[in-house]
């Protein structure tokens, strides 16, 4: 499967805002970082120019920054585009260490307090450029950090790829996964209603996490008891003896 260009007719037309201000779920008067905004980094593994993956990304990053803005919590989208990073990616594979645009999305991802995930479905799972760029970032870099995921296609069939193939990805990376996951098919275009709701519940539950909590909160550190070695545990139970 390829990845199918959108046309410049095929861009839905905007939707108002949603007033969410009062919504209980959020707590406007939460305190917020004073070092500035929330940061919220959207990776998009988009291949064409343009694409529907990364017309996805955008509508996600503005959907979730329309509704922070409406709790009153400041906060700053940014976009890292995996096609312009893709012979870095190569080249950290082989060469053991990333250059300096490599270094730099990286930083975004690891710096961010969420991230908006969208990828490519080929073969009934996340594009390869897509799998590489997280297989470079450091495995403690989404400790406890809420991502929303999502992926596009050229058909519906493809949709649970979501499910068996990006969760689990973000589950292993520890990462805080939003229940809804969006999932954008060749005739969704066409017929936009449907994804305009997923995007906005998936898009409310990113909020929620981060205006619930203030951002910015501290991965868990890992607490590692001692080992033993298992001879030594067998010795003391023959002393015991």
């Amino acid at each position: 499967m390829t990845e199918f260009p959108l046309q410049s007719g095929d861009r839905p037309a905007a939707e108002a805002p949603d007033d969410l201000a009062n919504d209980p779920r959020f707590s406007a008067n939460e305190p917020v970082s004073p070092s500035g905004p929330l940061r919220v980094v959207v990776v998009s593994a988009g291949l064409s120019v343009p694409s529907s993956t990364r017309l996805l990304a955008d509508r996600l990053g503005e959907a979730v920054a329309r509704d922070l803005g409406a709790a009153q919590v400041p906060v700053r989208v940014d976009t890292v585009e995996l096609r312009d990073l893709a012979n870095d990616i190569a080249q950290n594979f082989t060469a053991g260490f990333p250059g300096p645009k490599l270094t730099a999305a990286l930083d975004q991802v690891t710096g961010a307090d969420a991230v908006i995930a969208v990828t490519p479905i080929f073969t009934a799972s996340y594009s390869g450029l897509f799998k590489s760029f997280f297989d470079v970032l450091d495995q403690e870099a989404l400790t406890g950090k809420p991502v929303l995921i999502a992926a596009t296609g050229g058909t519906a069939r493809h949709s649970l790829a979501l499910e068996h193939a990006l969760r689990p990805l973000f589950a292993y990376l520890r990462a805080v996964v939003v229940p809804t996951a969006v999932y954008a098919a060749s005739e969704d275009w066409g017929n936009t209603d449907g994804l305009n709701r997923r995007i906005d519940r998936a898009a409310g539950e990113l909020a929620v996490l981060l205006a619930g909590t203030g951002g910015r909160r501290a991965a868990p550190a890992d607490r590692l008891e001692e080992v033993v070695p298992f001879a030594e545990q067998l010795a003391a139970l023959r002393v015991q003896e």
